[in-house]
């Protein structure tokens, strides 16, 4: 699930198109007048999509912009003109007056376009540490040694019986030290 922030001056637009978002089956995590209060929602996840209007009671939506974390996307709602004057950013933007057919269907693709992403970096290896590291060259210059093996002729050996047991490199390569210790 997709966390979704909506921010605009008014109170009154801000829960309008939060009920929007939600009769619509999106899940609207906080209503907020101000960018500072946005902020202070944001630090609490690690990704999501503001949707705000051009000015807020405290700031503009390009200072907005510049303080949210990496794992964020910004959907700006503003007039043609503004727009049109350039809109600073990578961002999202649909014109006032509002469409709701294109409001949902714009946050539908950006949590779609969110989700993948999310995909992606959990199905990304993550990185070994250098003691991690160490010990898996320490297990293959081991077996290169004992077994007259190649080095990837080891790391082969290593990844395999990895597989086999149903354990990560790491543990795989502790095991084949303390067994030829």
């Amino acid at each position: 699930m997709t966390n979704i922030i909506v921010v605009f001056p008014k109170i009154e637009e801000a829960k309008g198109i939060k009920n929007l978002l939600v009769r619509n089956g999106f899940s609207v995590i906080a209503v907020c007048t101000t960018g500072s209060q946005a902020l202070g929602y944001i630090d609490d996840m690690n990704d999501g999509i503001v949707i705000c209007g051009y000015k807020m009671l405290d700031m503009m939506y390009a200072e907005l912009y510049e303080c949210m974390p990496k794992g964020f996307e910004m959907l700006l709602m503003a007039s043609a003109h503004v727009i049109n004057d350039g809109v600073r950013g990578n961002l999202v933007t649909l014109t006032m007056p509002l469409k709701v057919h294109d409001l949902i269907n714009t946050v539908d693709m950006m949590v779609q376009s969110m989700e993948r992403s999310r995909k992606k970096r959990r199905l990304k290896p993550k990185a070994r540490s250098d003691e991690e590291a160490t010990l898996i060259l320490e297990a293959k210059r081991v077996l290169m040694s004992r077994n007259n093996m190649s080095e990837e002729e080891a790391h082969r050996y290593i990844q395999k019986c990895s597989m086999d047991s149903s354990t990560n490199m790491v543990e795989t390569a502790q095991m084949v030290l303390s067994m030829m210790k």
